[in-house]
């Protein structure tokens, strides 16, 4: 998820109704004013009744609910509304300075508090008053409250853009750096809304439709949620899991951590994170920690597998194995290195192979070597697989010959379960984990949402407002899909906590994070129906859920 504010709209702007079957509209303005009028038979309730904790309490909240197909409705909450009082203001980049643990580290929007207070003075002394303030992280499951590090800001503060703008470019000419921002993105502020939230819920009971997820034509080609909901005629569709944006980090589209479309293992885990498992008939939503594993078998000799569908030497996300680096933990928005690897390919990556040195040997669908190329690169038949191998362990695949049986084991096994590679299951990627149990389990650290050298991470993807989707299932056993619209003054999204706590509101036991940021959306029937954040509109994606 990209975290970069582009503003496309400069005033609030009215929402579209959503125009379909059957409408049930809610208004409430507090919790015991809140009612759920009935649905008819045959269609699922709303997504949960009780006003949502954002903002102050008495904020007015109104729920309309559509029904999609049986089983499938879609829930529309908008709380609060526009608060022209609420400011921009702009942010400095703090430099590194000597206090800071990494006196090399570029400029960055959170440092320690000597370097934070030392821009403060130096603002001083161009005649610029500004504010060092201290970011605090809230307590998660598994990383502790406290003071990760310090902001600085202007001290002014602005009734428009525009205003805030100007300030920004006083200070670069004072050989400053800045940025414009809305108070209202602040997690965890009290601002006044609004919040655009769309739920779709699919009752196992009534639901006769497919459950899943698709990446298109080929995994390495992004297209749009909306363009991936008509490739597989879904009635609806959501974004899915985060996947290579930029071609530094690999092939762009491709999924950056586990994917299991139609019972077919294309990508391969981030090491630990969570994974979002859905049954086709929309059974037994769950969230799980899979682990993979992939063999090349020839002969008596197993020669282990690095990844899936991915450009050798490049793992999205990290969480790969002891070779990998800087590191083999997960590191979100992070792209780890290795020169040595063996990485299998299905004829769903695309239309050829990643090309460079290396060796390559492709597979029929019998498990026959096909040919054994000194360079990597080629375009698979159908029923054809390739393992290609980098740097070091060329040599374990020079000695195939064609005609010769290898065949490829890759395996996703879920603690205490079985193996996920099986008919109509479907595992999209995603994190932190949001809750468990009903309760919020919210697993910043251990997915990699924190980075430990540089706090701005965490304080812009984790503590910021950001545009957000996440998923999971309820306790009547039903799937939920929610899309959050955020980055413009009138739709101002959710951190971290703040989707945990709307998950719990929802009714949701068990919810993961999936992509967000300029990466959310919804669409009906062929309809965008959020609000895109980046300025050029809808994003292309890697891969979405889709209901058909």
């Amino acid at each position: 998820m990209s975290l970069a504010r582009t503003e496309h709209r400069s005033l609030p702007m009215p929402k579209a109704a959503l125009g379909m079957a059957l409408v049930v509209a809610v208004s409430c303005t507090t919790a015991a004013s809140t009612q759920a009028a009935p649905l008819p038979t045959g269609h699922t309730g709303y997504a949960g009744s009780a006003p949502l904790p954002l903002g102050p309490a008495d904020l007015p909240q109104t729920r309309t609910t559509t029904a999609v197909e049986p089983g499938v409705t879609m829930t529309h909450i908008v709380r609060g509304a526009y608060d022209p009082s609420t400011p921009w203001v702009v942010e400095l980049s703090i430099p590194s300075g000597s206090t800071s643990p990494d006196p090399d580290a570029p400029p960055r929007s959170v440092q320690d508090q000597g370097s934070a207070d030392d821009l403060v003075r130096r603002l001083a002394a161009a005649g610029f008053d500004a504010q060092s303030q201290p970011v605090r992280q809230p307590a998660v499951a598994d990383v502790p409250a406290g003071t990760i590090g310090y902001r600085v800001r202007a001290t002014a503060t602005f009734s428009t853009q525009a205003d805030a703008t100007a300030y920004v470019t006083r200070l670069e000419a004072a050989g400053f750096s800045a940025r414009t921002w809305y108070a209202g993105w602040d997690g965890a502020s009290m601002a006044k809304g609004q919040w655009s939230i769309n739920v779709l819920t699919i009752d196992p009971r009534q639901f006769r439709g497919r459950l899943g997820a698709t990446f298109g034509p080929d995994l390495v080609d992004r297209e749009t949620t909306t363009a991936l909901g008509a490739y597989a005629h879904a009635k609806a569709a959501v974004n899915g899991g985060f996947f290579v944006l930029d071609p530094k980090a690999g092939a762009p589209g491709d999924p950056a951590g586990v994917g299991v479309y139609g019972g077919i293992l294309e990508s391969e885990t981030v090491a630990g994170r969570p994974s979002l498992v859905l049954d086709e008939r929309a059974l037994h939503t769950h969230i799980a920690r899979p682990v993979w594993s992939g063999s090349l078998l020839h002969g008596a000799s197993s020669l282990h597998l690095d990844g899936i569908n991915r450009v050798p030497g490049l793992i999205r996300n990290c969480g790969g194995d002891a070779g990998d680096q800087p590191t083999d933990h997960p590191l979100h928005d992070t792209t780890c290195t290795d020169p040595d690897e063996l990485v299998a390919f299905t004829t769903a990556y695309g239309p050829s192979t990643p090309a460079g040195p290396g060796v390559e040997v492709v597979l029929d669908r019998h498990d026959r070597v096909v040919r054994v190329d000194a360079q990597r690169g080629t375009t698979l038949q159908p029923g054809q697989r390739s393992v290609q191998a980098t740097g070091s362990l060329t040599s374990q695949l020079a000695g195939l010959r064609p005609g010769q049986v290898a065949r490829l084991d890759l395996r996703l096994i879920e603690p205490g379960g079985g193996n996920l590679v099986r008919p109509r299951t479907t595992v999209v990627n995603g994190g932190p984990q949001l809750l468990r149990g009903g309760a919020e389990y919210i697993t910043q650290g251990t997915d990699g949402m924190v980075h430990p050298t540089d706090p701005s991470f965490a304080y812009g993807w984790v503590l910021q407002r950001n545009p957000r989707t996440f998923a999971g299932e309820d306790a009547a056993g039903r799937t939920l899909l929610v899309t959050v619209d955020g980055r413009q003054p009138d739709e101002l999204g959710l951190s971290i906590p703040e989707e945990a706590q709307v998950a719990r509101a929802l009714g949701m036991r068990e919810a993961m994070n999936l992509d967000g940021g300029g990466s959310t959306a919804m669409s009906l029937d062929g309809r965008l129906v959020t609000h895109p954040s980046d300025a050029s509109g809808e994003r292309p994606v890697g891969d979405a859920i889709v209901i058909g």
